[in-house]
């Protein structure tokens, strides 16, 4: 089976030398997202609102991919401060809805220190 790469557009990923996701073997492996908006180049203030802005990152990856939020089985949360965590849990169980995934809460530093949240997500493609 032939792997596809997936890029957002961000700026990082021709840095880096990455891609915003990479299907390969019936599954969806995708990076670890920030809520910097690709378009401006901003990362808003409020945690909230970068979580929001990664997880529309996420799903149009994932739409390209041919899957959906539905799909995704594990989930990881990056965050330099645990305690901005609780905030977007309503924004999460909104998104993931009656699928929610396993998940695994870090606290570690990110790429930048505006980025509150980073986000990976991993989705099974349907046979």
């Amino acid at each position: 089976m032939a792997i596809k790469r997936i890029t957002s557009g961000s700026e990082w990923e021709p840095k880096i030398g990455y891609c915003r996701a990479v299907v390969a073997g019936g599954w969806v492996h995708v990076s670890g997202t920030t809520g910097t908006d690709h378009a401006t180049g901003q990362v808003p203030e409020r945690v909230e609102d970068q979580c929001q802005i990664a997880l529309e990152i996420i799903g149009r990856a994932l739409a390209e991919a041919g899957a959906s939020f539905a799909d995704v089985v594990r989930v990881h949360y990056i965050l330099p401060d645990r305690n901005d965590f609780a905030a977007c849990w309503p924004l999460l169980a909104q998104t993931f809805g009656a699928n929610p995934p396993a998940a695994t809460m870090i606290e570690a530093g990110l790429i930048s220190a505006a980025h509150k949240i980073e986000i990976e997500v991993t989705a099974k493609l349907a046979e």
